[in-house]
């Protein structure tokens, strides 16, 4: 297969230079056997936290940090994004496997971590060329990703020792008031009130599904493919926001993000996984699919379709609020309140649908 289709870091961004003398001097004692010097490459996927290669010699390796002048709290806990994968490799395999985690400041000035790369195909918005994909394959590579998605839902989160990484039963609730209260705090002038998604959501929420590990932000662009077998998955990434909460819901975040190939061109244009391609499940089949296989039955699915879309809208809020006050200069967030309109007549007319 190949070299071309595998995913590899490039050059280290400006100003997001890894003192690789100071990791590498607290990684050898840490590391069984790591020998020689480290190529150092960056991934340019993860714009929340940077993602390094490590390639030794005798290890190829991914460090994970926060960015510059953050510690360990909040949305940046390398710490517990290390002990949520360290838990869950030995019940969920797709996990790469967890070296060492580091809190001592005095090395990067941040916490980071240390784990096993895994060489294989990360299907970001158009899949490589040189696959030649099929559509009976492309279907293939669709089914699997959906059921690695079911067999983490499926995990034995108390057996596993994840009983403290969410708050467990109210999942629901806990989601429709706290992205309601996010919207609020982060509107503009120039984007809708979501006050009838916000009241319909609040009036239709159901009690939870079922308690579970959910990743919440499942993505194919999260996943790893075998490069020998691409409807092989052997890899999940990006762990950062996984928690204990209802299944379904993360399936509507999901979905949030699922372009397929009749939609039309505003919603293309947010397309960031390969959705679209001839042999993709459509977000109707993907819902079927995942409640076969998963036994789940769920009294009202567009509510968890309507949750995710609207969840979307608020963190493309969030991040063009900054842009609007302008506490960022990014010009890729100058459109965000066009997406958070359009998310929100999608979300209307998902309601008007549904009765």
């Amino acid at each position: 297969m190949s070299k071309g289709i595998i995913d590899v870091g490039g050059a280290v961004r400006e100003g997001e230079e890894l003192d690789i003398a100071a990791v590498d001097a607290w990684l050898k004692p840490h590391v069984a056997g790591l020998e020689g010097q480290a190529e150092v490459t960056q991934y340019s996927g993860g714009a929340s936290n940077w993602t390094y290669r490590l390639e030794y010699p005798s290890h190829d390796l991914i460090l994970r940090r926060g960015p510059a002048g953050t510690k360990a709290k909040g949305a940046h806990d390398m710490g517990r994004e290390f002990k949520v994968q360290s838990a869950l490799k030995p019940v969920f395999p797709y996990v790469p496997a967890m070296h060492a985690f580091c809190e001592d400041d005095s090395v990067l000035g941040t916490d980071f971590y240390v784990m096993d790369r895994l060489k294989g195909i990360i299907p970001r918005a158009n899949m490589p060329r040189e696959l030649n994909l099929t559509p009976e394959t492309t279907r293939e590579i669709c089914m699997s990703v959906i059921d690695k998605f079911v067999d983490l839902h499926k995990v034995d989160y108390q057996a596993a020792g994840l009983e403290a990484i969410g708050k467990g039963d109210g999942y629901c609730r806990r989601q429709i008031d706290g992205w309601s209260a996010r919207y609020q705090k982060a509107k503009t002038w120039n984007v809708p009130s979501f006050k009838k998604v916000m009241r319909w959501l609040d009036d239709n929420c159901p009690d939870d599904i079922a308690t579970c590990v959910i990743h919440n932000d499942y993505r194919f662009d999260n996943v790893v493919l075998n490069p020998d077998n691409p409807a092989e998955v052997i890899g999940v990434l990006d762990w950062e926001m996984a928690t204990l909460g209802d299944p379904l819901m993360d399936l509507g975040n999901s979905l949030a993000y699922w372009v397929q190939e009749d939609d039309d061109f505003l919603i293309k244009a947010m397309r960031r996984q390969p959705t679209h391609l001839p042999g993709m499940l459509t977000r109707q089949e993907v819902v079927d699919y995942y409640l076969e296989k998963s036994g789940l039955q769920p009294e009202k699915w567009a509510f968890y379709e309507v949750y995710g879309l609207f969840r979307l809208a608020v963190i493309l809020q969030q991040i063009y609020y900054r842009y609007h006050h302008k506490q960022t200069r990014n010009p890729t967030f100058k459109n965000f309140w066009i997406m958070v309109n359009y998310l929100n007549w999608r979300c209307k007319k998902l309601i008007k649908k549904a009765g």
